[in-house]
């Protein structure tokens, strides 16, 4: 389908991004549409997160417009946020799983308090989403049972539970070697080429971007710009 006949799943436009009271974003343009894998590069403190923290409703938009899933940002009602939250899987770098409980259970939990009643439907989906990820075996592992990378498969399951239009992961490999990091990233762009979520990746790892290519957004002087192909990133990312 041609880009121009797809809506894209979020868009913003002119919008100032807040940290807090203060204005961390002027202008921000930008539109992820369906099947897209898009990074949000930049140093600590350039506004990559507080972009994040807009869409899924945590910070609010003052300035600008902007669409995500369907519901506009700018006059989103409360009452409404649950609903536009699980529309987005959400990825943090520390995991934020329930450690008093089974991998199972930190599943159910969220099943449950999204709306699902049916027991045999809750078993079927975190069976589904746990084949997903290769972590099947594990559901009833206590999550201090299981190694970082394990337990970012675990937060990618959960991300997947209400099959998402968007992924959205905060610095996914922070906590992570190398190695796991290759294999978070390489589930994270088969979940974007098999199911068509758009994924939106919040990183600083400039290996990461090389490796794996998607579109490219910088944070830079109270801006969050697309890089075009030829340009280089001119960024020390990990200051």
């Amino acid at each position: 389908m041609d880009m121009e006949m797809k809506e894209p799943v979020i868009s913003f436009r002119n919008a100032d991004i807040v940290n807090g009271e203060a204005k961390i974003i002027y202008g921000l343009d930008m539109d992820i549409y369906p099947g897209d894998f898009v990074y949000i590069v930049g140093k600590v403190g350039t506004g990559k997160t507080s972009i994040i923290r807009t869409m899924i409703a945590e910070n609010p938009l003052t300035d600008g417009h902007a669409k995500v899933c369907g519901y506009t940002l700018e006059d989103i009602p409360e009452k409404d946020i649950p609903y536009l939250r699980r529309r987005l899987g959400v990825v943090f770098q520390d995991f934020q799983l329930l450690m008093d409980r089974s991998v199972e259970d930190n599943l159910r939990f969220v099943l449950s308090a999204t709306g699902w009643k049916d027991e045999g439907d809750i078993a079927s989906r975190i069976n589904q989403v746990l084949n997903a990820v290769g972590m099947e075996r594990k559901s009833h592992k206590m999550p201090h049972q299981l190694s970082g990378g394990e337990q970012q498969r675990i937060a990618i399951a959960r991300s997947l539970l209400n099959s998402p239009e968007v992924i959205i992961a905060d610095e996914p490999t922070g906590n992570l070697d190398p190695e796991t990091a290759d294999g978070i990233m390489k589930l994270l762009t088969r979940i974007n080429q098999e199911n068509g979520t758009a994924i939106i990746m919040v990183t600083h790892n400039r290996n990461l971007f090389q490796e794996y290519p998607g579109r490219v957004m910088v944070c830079k002087d109270e801006k969050c710009t697309e890089q075009i192909e030829e340009e280089s990133i001119d960024l020390d990312l990990n200051n």
